[in-house]
């Protein structure tokens, strides 16, 4: 799943879960469930996502919603196979990116 998020250093929720298309409800139960997940809390206590937290929900959506692997699964997947799963999946998520680019460059044709 390729997210399209402008680059800014900081998301709010709402539109982290815009991107994802999923619920502020999942965002947070996320944030509870996984360690890899640390949002920074501003004074009013307002979630703001960084980009690394943003490749990181992409990864984990990417177990859950796309692979199908339950909630432990994909601790335990982060937690044992972190680094290459991760390596593959930045560079399919590159991939992905460059394959849409394409697609509209071809649409404009």
């Amino acid at each position: 799943m390729h997210i399209d998020l402008p680059e800014k250093r900081y998301y709010g929720i709402g539109e982290v879960a815009k991107a994802f298309g999923v619920n502020t409800s999942l965002i947070r139960f996320w944030e509870k469930e996984f360690d890899a997940l640390k949002p920074k809390k501003n004074a009013k206590g307002n979630r703001k996502f960084t980009p690394e937290d943003i490749k990181n929900l992409q990864f984990i959506y990417h177990l859950v919603k796309e692979r199908g692997f339950t909630l432990e699964g994909a601790k335990i997947h982060l937690k044992e196979e972190k680094k290459e799963t991760l390596n593959n999946f930045e560079i399919i998520s590159k991939l992905e990116g460059i394959k849409n680019q394409l697609i509209k460059i071809k649409e404009q044709l």
